[in-house]
């Protein structure tokens, strides 16, 4: 009998110690840390990150895993992980996708408290915070790299052809990419990425609001199907499909194709969203290439359109509901978002800080990053910050690139054609 007893308060003991352990000291905690790619490779963001990580481990004695998840798979993953409770504690996500991962409710809000605790809200780039929830509501997550997209051009190229200013309205860049476009040595004027669903809405957001088209209705209702979004993606597109200063190849490109072509001298252009790094690393040097905005239309005032011609693009930084280490995951934001951590990373990945105080160093001050910096805080706008948006990106940027693959196919890209895959993307919503 004192055996039993002893073995049941044995037993006793153990049931207690097990329901405690989340209470129980183990050794540094850890946080599960999912990063998306932001540099050319995977390795290069682990080699960019894991100094920073081992920084917090020793000031804070929070070990940090790392996992780069790459474009492609990364809202899907996210979008799992919140009916998963298991899933990481702190994720990067693109801010376009904001109000999208907001709505699902299982993201920690950064309201006025939760804001202060990592620095407060006028820290921020005002533009870079807009996109990071929906309009009157806390933030799902704050800003960690903020980025615009511009538009590269290859000096030498230029040269050559005799162009000496880069593009400013699509009828120049037209022009120009007609003057550059050598297909029998295997040059373009243009590299796209067409088959990217989320490169395509991106442009298709921007193109649209030149043409002074909206996505979504006030009320948060899908409306693509109109007259100025067709004639958007008609002039996008029609890069390909009627001008024909892009490579038809690049309706496959889904994997920075593009800026592969542009850095390996296969083409004289490329939108991109601050490529300078990329570039450099594939080789390119950084006095072979210029850097301007993108252009508008050549008449966006009596034309009807609107001064904008960049999404404001960028990398937000966000908090799962589920972790069980919530002061240390905001002391991770906290530390990833502090001026020091900002410039080491947005230096090497060429982006724009997302903290004010960050700018005053030299790093971004140099032509590019003034170029990215001028578009995001004076001609860019956020995409709309509605639930819907992710399908958004999904719907009208797989569309967008079966027009890209009609058009390499040689079949003509019409107003028509275009309606109808519009309204079938938005009978999907």
């Amino acid at each position: 009998m004192r055996r039993v007893i002893a073995m049941l308060a044995a037993s006793t003991l153990l049931a207690g110690s097990i329901a405690g352990c989340d209470n129980a000291p183990q050794g540094p905690k850890t946080l599960v840390y999912w990063a998306s790619n932001q540099g050319p490779s995977a390795g290069f963001d682990r080699a960019t990150l894991q100094p920073q990580l081992d920084e917090f481990e020793q000031t804070h004695g929070i070990h940090v895993k790392l996992e780069v998840v790459p474009w492609s798979d990364l809202l899907d993953r996210l979008m799992a992980a919140t009916r998963d409770d298991s899933g990481p504690d702190v994720v990067n996500i693109g801010n376009t996708w904001s109000a999208s991962l907001q709505a699902t409710g299982a993201f920690v809000p950064f309201d006025g408290r939760t804001l202060d605790r990592v620095g407060g809200r006028d820290r921020f780039v005002p533009n870079a915070l807009a996109a990071a929830g929906a309009p009157g509501t806390p933030p799902s997550a704050v800003p960690l790299y903020s980025l615009s997209y511009a538009l590269y051009y290859n000096k030498r190229m230029f040269a050559d052809a005799g162009i000496a200013t880069p593009p400013r309205t699509w009828d120049e860049l037209v022009a120009d990419g007609k003057r550059l476009t050598k297909p029998a040595k295997g040059q373009w004027g243009l590299a796209l990425e067409g088959g990217n669903p989320a490169e395509n809405a991106h442009h298709a957001f921007t193109f649209g609001r030149q043409y002074r088209g909206q996505w979504f209705a006030a009320d948060g209702t899908a409306s693509f199907d109109t007259t100025a979004n067709i004639a958007a993606i008609k002039r996008y597109v029609g890069l390909m499909a009627d001008d024909h200063i892009v490579n038809p190849a690049s309706a496959g490109y889904a994997k920075n194709e593009s800026r592969a072509d542009f850095a390996g001298r296969k083409a004289a252009m490329l939108l991109w969203q601050a490529a300078g790094p990329s570039l450099q690393q594939a080789g390119m040097s950084p006095d072979e290439y210029g850097v301007a905005p993108m252009p508008f239309l050549a008449d966006p005032i009596n034309g009807g359109g609107v001064r904008i011609n960049s999404m404001v693009a960028g990398i937000n930084m966000a908090v799962y509901k589920h972790t069980r280490n919530l002061d240390g995951a905001l002391d991770f934001v906290e530390f990833m978002t502090s001026d020091k951590e900002q410039i080491v990373l947005n230096k090497a990945y060429g982006s724009l800080p997302s903290v004010r105080s960050a700018y005053s160093d030299a790093a971004f001050r140099t032509p590019e990053q003034e170029v990215l910096y001028q578009v995001l805080n004076s001609t860019a706008a956020p995409l709309p910050q509605v639930p819907e948006e992710s399908r958004f990106e999904t719907l009208v940027g797989t569309a967008m690139a079966e027009l890209f693959a009609d058009a390499a196919a040689g079949k003509p890209v019409t107003p028509e054609s275009i309606k109808a895959k519009l309204t079938a993307a938005e009978g999907k919503i």
